[in-house]
């Protein structure tokens, strides 16, 4: 085994050098160099080939990937450790991540999941949604998985990590799942994340999955999956706190962002919302879905999201809340601007009648608070619908600010391009004029809706230069 910290490396070569035995011996060693921005840099390395992997995109590497993390394991309190994914097709089951951690893909390297289903563990429902979402039984482990964890990356030169997700969707659709279908990544109750520099295609469900966490980046990810694959929504910060998603390209068939926080009773009684989370510079492709969704499942609360610069093409909707009686919870302090628009059923919508359910426990006088929603410097062409927003009977929307908004109808736009019901509010230099609940200000407003000047806590996180060097053979 060839598990290395720099400074026993360096001696290696030394006496390799000094005593000739890399000649006479005639074994080929090769040192492969990579260097990445990290929220820590690690003190040992190794190669999943040090543990047996075999990248012929046929054999199972889930042993190898087990050992290499287990055998690593003995450096998360001395310096950490990185696995390092060579340039190959690595086929492997689920495999869970430790503390202190940075798994690293080569550029060339392809992690495929396995469609073997006694390769995935079954896990229990998340407690904040009561059941699977597929079904009410458990779930299976996300492909590449973790709890209760500190620091932890998972970056690359780009490498790709591939769901083969075909076999789940036709497993879902013939409604023959016994659990939830497996999620790409996903990290539960962990804290100090980054998750980069990587292609994702063709999860099983959703792709990027951090659950009760906090203290998360995810930037520079490219997303894709079929538009027409089922519910395969980008990144899902689901009760988290303090997250920063930014530089990411998606297409997919779900929601390019899903902002959650746990289902129904479940996730009233769980009560951990998902706040303080920036999305900048995103760019979404999803005809069937929104850019970004706040909801359905928004139980435990949904407060102090900022997003700026995002760009969506052919996608559904371009923010959209959803929630429903039932849901409790509370979707407020929201704040979106520069946002580019093009071809789009909806420029904004935001609804009450999401009437989907974990089971029939839930309790129907549970109204969720809608309140302070922010949209301004909006341009949108080749629009069908300007926006719909319907609040809900007894409980309506409150707090709605739009202002610069320009949003181009195409020309099978709808004759009525704002529905309107149950909401307050107000705009300012919004074009085509809205409905009467969101009355024009006048130009003086044209500055409201902007986002708060502090900024949120995970900006002063700064990423650190790493360098590594690993011995191939």
């Amino acid at each position: 085994m060839k598990m290395i910290s720099r400074a026993t490396f360096a001696l290696f070569i030394v006496a390799m050098l000094s005593s000739g035995i890399g000649e006479s011996r005639k074994t080929k060693i090769v040192t492969t160099s990579f260097e990445y921005n990290a929220i820590n840099c690690r003190a040992h390395t190794a190669s999943l080939t040090d543990f047996g992997g075999v990248g012929d995109g046929t054999t199972s590497n889930t042993k190898a990937f087990q050992a290499a993390i287990s055998n690593l394991s003995e450096y998360s309190s001395n310096g950490g450790s990185e696995l390092y994914v060579p340039a190959g097709k690595w086929l492997t089951g689920s495999f869970s991540l430790i503390s202190h951690f940075t798994l690293y893909l080569d550029k060339d390297a392809v992690l495929l999941a396995s469609q073997d289903m006694s390769e995935w563990p079954v896990l229990s429902p998340l407690p904040s949604y009561g059941r699977g979402r597929d079904a009410p039984a458990g779930r299976y482990q996300s492909f590449i998985f973790g709890t209760n964890l500190t620091d932890v990356i998972i970056t690359g030169q780009n490498g790709t990590i591939d769901g083969q997700g075909a076999f789940w969707w036709q497993q879902f659709h013939r409604k023959k799942l016994k659990y939830t279908r497996p999620y790409l990544i996903e990290l539960m109750f962990s804290d100090n994340i980054q998750i980069s520099s990587l292609t994702l295609l063709n999860s099983p469900s959703w792709n990027v999955h951090p659950v009760y966490s906090s203290n998360i980046i995810v930037q520079g990810i490219t997303i894709i999956a079929p538009v027409s694959s089922p519910n395969t929504d980008g990144i899902n910060p689901d009760s988290c706190t303090n997250i920063r998603i930014e530089d990411c390209y998606i297409v997919s068939g779900d929601d390019c962002v899903a902002v959650k926080s746990g289902w129904d009773e479940y996730g009233i009684k769980f009560g951990w919302p998902t706040k303080q989370l920036a999305i900048r510079r995103l760019t979404c492709i999803s005809p069937y879905s929104a850019t970004i969704a706040l909801g359905s499942e928004m139980s435990g609360g949904i407060q102090d999201v900022r997003a700026e610069d995002i760009t969506a093409i052919q996608t559904e909707s371009g923010v959209r809340i959803k929630t429903a009686a039932g849901r409790g919870g509370f979707v407020k302090d929201i704040y979106v601007k520069r946002m580019n628009l093009h071809t789009m059923k909806w420029a904004f919508k935001m609804t009450g009648d999401y009437n989907s359910h974990a089971d029939s426990h839930y309790d129907p006088n549970a109204l969720p608070e809608i309140k302070g929603i922010n949209y301004r410097d909006v341009v949108a062409e080749n629009v069908t619908i300007a926006a719909r927003f319907e609040g809900i009977s007894n409980d309506p929307f409150t707090g709605i600010c739009i202002a610069n908004v320009t949003i181009g109808l195409s020309a099978k736009a709808k004759k009525q391009p704002w529905t309107c019901a149950d909401i307050e509010g107000m705009t300012s230099g919004v074009t085509p004029p809205p409905c009467s609940l969101l009355p024009d200000q006048g130009p003086e407003k044209i500055s409201a809706c902007d986002f708060p000047q502090e900024p949120l806590p995970i900006d002063s996180l700064e990423l650190k230069k790493c360098a590594s060097s690993v011995l191939l053979s």
